[in-house]
């Protein structure tokens, strides 16, 4: 069985509009202003949909409105990339809210967000078979801080994103398995793709590297969401893994490599991709490299046209 092979978008220019949508948690504006603002330095027109700082509980407002305003984003031809303001909570919730048809026939576009945005990478990924960006967001500390973003992790934003940029590998800090593997990249955080178990979403790791990452979850809740999807099958004919940062997990790292030793594939650790900073950006149904010897992840970029 081959791997499914996603549509890579253009990637952008100065001057190319930018659409913050809000489909998870509430924003906080004042954040929420600083982010916008590294956008606008990146030489982007970034524009905010109009319902982002609506707020209802632990949401950024009803399902209803975060859908519409994604939809919206996705479906206007003048916005080139849609860029989630945070994670948080609440995605899951926009799946059989969204008219996928009506999505389906707009132009690819970049979708940038990472965290709870792992429901979106994979049903943009099912339903449109479009690639798209695991990174930073702008409501969130790597680009939202009062001290302003993180110069690694801008540099290499501005790597991913804009055409002219070559954003190189992202190096590890341990090799699990030695090996190189080459194969479109999935994955994301990993409590979300637990959650995604047994949907139409669900990640199937069949001819790919796996990414995977999270925040604040101890040992024994990683080794458990690690068990479920393996026993959904998810991760059956994985060809590489590459573990981003796991912030706030204690030492998952023993649960890590116990339960994902029976894929006998290279598989390396400690990317600085996921919750931490630095916050690298990985492309997510892009090709991607795994070469061990130097604990290295590169996402590759071909043209379009050739990705399918």
């Amino acid at each position: 069985m081959t791997s499914q092979r996603l549509w890579v978008p253009s990637r952008l220019s100065p001057g190319d509009r930018v659409a913050i949508v809000a489909p998870s948690g509430p924003v906080d504006p004042v954040w929420l202003a600083r982010g916008r603002h590294v956008l606008t330095e990146m030489g982007l027109d970034a524009v905010v949909m109009p319902r982002v700082l609506n707020r209802r509980g632990y949401l950024a407002g009803s399902d209803a409105g975060r859908a519409a305003d994604l939809q919206d984003a996705w479906c206007d031809p003048d916005v080139r990339a849609v860029i989630c303001a945070r994670g948080g909570y609440g995605a899951t919730r926009l799946l059989d809210l969204l008219d996928w048809q009506a999505m389906e026939a707009a132009r690819p576009k970049i979708l940038l967000g990472s965290s709870d945005i792992t429901a979106l990478h994979q049903a943009f990924a099912v339903r449109l078979g479009v690639a798209s960006c695991f990174g930073p967001m702008p409501a969130c500390q790597t680009l939202g801080d009062q001290g302003g973003p993180d110069r690694e992790t801008l540099a290499h934003l501005r790597a991913s994103l804009f055409e002219a940029g070559e954003p190189g590998p992202v190096t590890g800090e341990q090799v699990i398995v030695p090996g190189h593997a080459e194969g479109p990249l999935t994955g994301g955080t990993l409590s979300l793709l637990a959650a995604l178990c047994g949907t139409p979403y669900a990640m199937r790791g069949q001819g790919h590297i796996v990414l995977l990452e999270d925040v604040d979850e101890q040992p024994y809740r990683v080794d458990r969401m690690l068990t479920q999807l393996m026993q959904a099958r998810c991760l059956d004919g994985a060809i590489g893994v590459v573990l981003g940062s796991f912030v706030g997990c204690g030492d998952p790292l023993p649960a890590l490599v116990e339960r994902l030793a029976v894929l006998d594939v290279p598989m390396i650790a400690g990317l600085p991709i996921g919750h931490g900073t630095p916050q690298f950006t990985a492309w997510l149904g892009a090709d991607a490299v795994i070469d061990t010897q130097s604990c290295s992840l590169t996402c590759l970029f071909r043209d379009p046209a050739t990705a399918l």
